[in-house]
């Protein structure tokens, strides 16, 4: 019997595969330009954030959207980078931020 059960276990014949298909399930979107009010309002919301505070930010990565909650590692300026712990975000491809230290316009 126990012979019996064991051809009915699952077998991937070629590595990789489910992770193949999964990847090309990835629903692809554009990248949105934002207008230039959006624009000054994140402006306005990245001066008030600093080092170690923690923010969501919603950022465009490799053809998708993709929200993140953490502590600000780095904020560099002249370099245009935001830094929540190991990820960096450039600043144009930041979408939206948000945080308990971020006022509102």
């Amino acid at each position: 019997m126990d012979n019996r059960a064991k051809q009915f276990v699952p077998f991937a014949a070629v590595k990789g595969y489910e992770e193949a298909l999964r990847a090309k399930e990835k629903i692809v979107v554009e990248k949105i330009e934002l207008s230039e009010e959006k624009k000054a309002e994140l402006d306005f919301k990245l001066h008030q954030i600093q080092r170690n505070d923690i923010i969501t930010v919603v950022y465009f990565c490799k053809d998708e959207y993709i929200k993140l909650e953490g502590m600000v590692s780095r904020l560099d300026a002249d370099a245009r980078v935001l830094k929540v712990v190991n990820t960096k975000i450039a600043f144009e491809d930041i979408y939206e931020l948000s945080g308990e230290k971020i006022a509102e316009e």
